[in-house]
């Protein structure tokens, strides 16, 4: 895991055999803002190869997306590798397989996130936001940590929207696009104008998934002192 500033966006190392889902998978990466896709490496010693050579260079990636079936190395085999060459950024596992045992064994190899195929734009999304607040976070806490910061950061990992029913009106991607925003900067409060003006959102939009997301615990809802007139309330991530 890289937690060196980047000069400009997230580079991606887009690891596939298939040449054509390699395409459609950069593709997905440019369409994401903040990211953008460095190269595309077809085998797993090619992609080795560039990440020495970008490492050399003093551009490293950012962020691997790994196809865990390659012609001659398993993915679990490339970051095995790659960590044994001291490379610490980030890995989103892809395959088709199910297999629990070779889900178990990317995780021991540090592989943070995990994509099963057949998945559309929005999951992909997902993910690449996931791995940009746990960055944000992580950097937030400077040279140092705590175990609140620790869990705020994982648990930018962990998806929510898909697994919770929302109310009518409230879209998965804009829910994510929120929370990930709160979580990015856990010790901020922020009002629904706010969080609005710096997502391009409405304020009453803004308030109405603020409002969800302290409903189901995972922003904190209280009013903000000072304000004269209507009371303004302000919601702050939750990190417990």
């Amino acid at each position: 895991m890289s937690l060196t500033e980047p000069s400009s966006d997230f580079r991606v190392l887009v690891v596939d055999d298939e040449p054509e889902t390699a395409r459609a998978h950069a593709m997905y990466v440019d369409r994401v803002p903040g990211f953008r896709t460095g190269a595309i490496a077809a085998n797993g010693y090619g992609a080795l190869q560039m990440l020495s050579d970008a490492h050399e260079a003093g551009a490293p990636f950012d962020l691997v997306l790994l196809d865990m079936t390659l012609p001659d190395l398993h993915g679990i085999d490339v970051a095995r590798r790659m960590r044994g060459r001291g490379y610490t950024l980030d890995i989103i596992a892809i395959t088709a397989v199910r297999d629990l045992a070779v889900v178990r064994s990317a995780v021991a190899t540090g592989i943070t996130q995990y994509l099963i195929k057949p998945f559309s734009f929005a999951v992909f999304a997902e993910k690449l936001e996931n791995h940009r607040a746990f960055i944000a976070t992580m950097r937030s806490g400077g040279s140092s940590t705590s175990q609140a910061a620790l869990d705020t950061a994982f648990s930018a990992l962990r998806t929510t929207s898909a697994s919770v029913s929302l109310p009518k009106g409230l879209i998965s991607q804009t829910l994510e696009q929120v929370q990930n925003h709160l979580a990015s900067s856990p010790t901020r409060a922020f009002s629904a104008t706010e969080l609005g003006e710096e997502l391009g959102l409405s304020r009453v939009t803004a308030r109405r998934y603020l409002e969800h997301l302290a409903l189901v615990k995972t922003a904190v809802k209280q009013p903000r002192h000072g304000t004269r007139g209507r009371p303004e309330f302000e919601y702050q991530h939750n990190s417990h």
